[in-house]
């Protein structure tokens, strides 16, 4: 479809990105280019220490949670109580939530196919 990489893509690349460099000829901007790259901001922090910060937050804010929410239980008295429903009331929640759920991957798959 045209998005195959051929075994040599690499090596084309490579030729041509050398060739084009060669062949291209210096244009004097009389400093332009390196008064505009002095004027740019300095370079944040990369990508990996950005997601080592929000994963450390994230696990912190978890922890803080679990231990204000009285070390997780009410997951305990959840189940609890979930034990003393009918298994047809059980049935008839995870049908519905099915249903929910499949119409609402339907609806976005239709708006997706409108949008292409």
């Amino acid at each position: 479809m045209g998005d195959e990489v051929t075994p040599g893509a690499d090596f084309e690349l490579d030729w041509l990105d050398r060739k084009l460099r060669e062949e291209a000829d210096y244009i004097d901007d009389a400093g332009f280019t390196a008064g505009v790259m002095q004027k740019l901001p300095a370079r944040r922090a990369s990508r990996s220490i950005r997601a080592f910060i929000l994963i450390c937050a994230a696990i912190v804010a978890s922890g803080a949670a679990y231990l204000l929410s009285g070390g997780g239980r009410f997951i305990f008295e959840a189940f609890a109580r979930a034990e003393l429903f009918s298994p047809l009331t059980i049935f008839i929640a995870a049908l519905a939530i099915g249903f929910v759920i499949t119409c609402g991957a339907a609806y976005a798959a239709l708006r997706r196919s409108e949008a292409l």
